[in-house]
């Protein structure tokens, strides 16, 4: 099986932003877990982060034919980014919609995702957990 790890606008600063929200977990020390773990599961694991909208876009395009499913944290790109939305519908690709917080506890606008309704699964407010999760939830529910 293989899994791209995307990740979106911000999740760069992992570690630094906000950590009394996001955790203390830098990006590179997460892309290590889940690639960790992936290799205990018998995964390939790509890892990809952009600030850039297209760059994500993209991203899936490239890996439509290798990948068998993504762990995806599209950031604040969740909220209204229709481009990612049809990139996942045209790439048919199985997508868990991962986020460290509970979407639902915060912020008004933060509670409206463009991305769930194509999402195959969706993890909140888990913490770096919930990449560990959708990495699982992805080998049980292959395509």
């Amino acid at each position: 099986m293989n899994v791209l790890l995307l990740n979106g606008p911000n999740l760069n600063l992992l570690g630094e932003r906000e950590p009394e929200i996001y955790g203390t977990t830098t990006l590179s020390q997460l892309e290590s877990l889940v690639a960790e773990r992936a290799r205990e599961l018998g995964v390939a694991v790509r890892a990809f982060q952009s600030n850039h909208e297209g760059a994500l876009v993209d991203r899936l395009h490239e890996v439509r034919k290798w990948a068998d499913g993504v762990i995806f944290n599209p950031g604040a790109y969740t909220h209204y980014s229709y481009s990612l939305r049809d990139a996942i519908v045209a790439t048919r690709l199985s997508v868990v919609e991962v986020h460290l917080s509970d979407l639902t506890q915060r912020e008004p606008w933060r509670r409206v995702s463009v991305i769930a309704e194509v999402a195959a699964h969706r993890i909140m407010g888990k913490g770096i957990a919930g990449y560990l999760e959708a990495l699982e939830w992805l080998v049980a529910h292959p395509r």
